[in-house]
């Protein structure tokens, strides 16, 4: 099969071109005219160039495909009104659907995220049943976009794109150049972390998550959810073992209220002085609505398993970003 992958260039996206090559497909890279992909050479892709918003050269770039992994979607740095941030996430997947009707991909994969699902009314690990019956009351950027997004791709496969939706947990791994979640262990190893809001989280290793990705492509019902889940920890014992391996003191619990009050402060601050917040947005959203993850269905249906430990993961990640300069 020919399979192009949209944001290659970030975490999960790398993994998943990865993947692609590792299972014996051709793999086609399709990204900005003014991304770096030298560090992308080693997979032998095919590089195709495209604007998302410029939608002849996307349709071109789409051309005979047996499919496309869509991983392009944003981690938001910058702080920004919900609505803003919504509309430009709806704005390039509504471009992207486009192209992907225009030439006529038969098989698309969105990307989605796990904080588009709302928490299991009994406190059990959250499954693909989940939905909110109206917009969230929780006017974070972030998680408006995701549970938007969600939205949107389940409307695309219901008016007949063949839109599969894989959803990985918390991504951990190499090649997180941004870096997006990783972020957590960059913070904790140069003490900007030094508290986190207590909570359960479901982590998955990078390689993992990409080649579940590819499966939910190749195997996945249309219209259909799939959870890529990893491991349930809690937050505690998560930051506790990052802390552990980096040499440095874990951080401390607070409560969610005071993690609301400091994001205010930082947004506060970068609007008089353009300061970009440590804490963000896009870290409150996933602080906050994190849940344990039932990956039974993607197990059944698409044979998928994260083999990774825990250890590994998070020993291969704090290696990479040591190596590469951010610790």
């Amino acid at each position: 099969m020919k399979i192009a992958v949209l944001g290659a260039t970030g975490l999960l996206g790398h993994h998943a071109a990865r993947a692609v090559k590792a299972a014996g497909h051709r793999l086609v890279v399709i990204h900005r005219p003014s991304s770096r992909i030298e560090r992308l050479g080693y997979l032998d892709a095919e590089f195709r160039p495209a604007e998302l918003l410029d939608h002849g050269s996307l349709v071109r770039a789409l051309a005979d495909l047996d499919g496309v992994i869509f991983c392009a979607a944003g981690y938001p740095n910058r702080p920004r009104r919900w609505q803003e941030e919504v509309a430009a996430a709806l704005d390039q997947t509504n471009h992207f659907y486009a192209a992907c009707l225009a030439a006529r991909v038969p098989r698309i994969l969105y990307t989605g995220a796990a904080i588009a699902l709302p928490r299991h009314p009994e406190g059990l690990p959250g499954h693909e049943g989940l939905f909110y019956e109206e917009m969230p009351l929780w006017k974070n950027p972030y998680l408006l976009s995701k549970w938007a997004l969600d939205e949107q791709a389940r409307e695309q496969a219901r008016n007949g794109l063949p839109v599969v939706i894989g959803i990985p947990g918390m991504c951990l791994g190499e090649f997180d150049t941004g870096p997006s979640s990783g972020r957590l262990i960059t913070a904790i190893a140069n003490g900007w972390m030094t508290r986190f809001v207590p909570g359960r989280r479901n982590v998955i290793d990078a390689a993992d998550a990409g080649r579940g990705l590819l499966l939910a492509l190749e195997k996945g019902r249309v219209g259909e959810r799939y959870l890529l889940a990893g491991h349930n920890i809690e937050m505690a014992e998560l930051t506790r073992r990052i802390a552990q391996l980096l040499g440095v003191k874990p951080p401390e619990p607070m409560p969610l209220a005071m993690a609301r009050g400091m994001a205010a402060l930082g947004r506060l601050r970068y609007r008089l002085s353009g300061e970009v917040p440590k804490l963000n947005d896009a870290t409150l959203a996933v602080m906050a609505g994190g849940q344990f993850l039932d990956g039974r269905k993607a197990r059944e249906e698409l044979g998928f398993i994260a083999d990774t430990p825990l250890e590994t993961t998070l020993e291969r990640t704090i290696a990479w970003f040591r190596d590469n300069g951010y610790l």
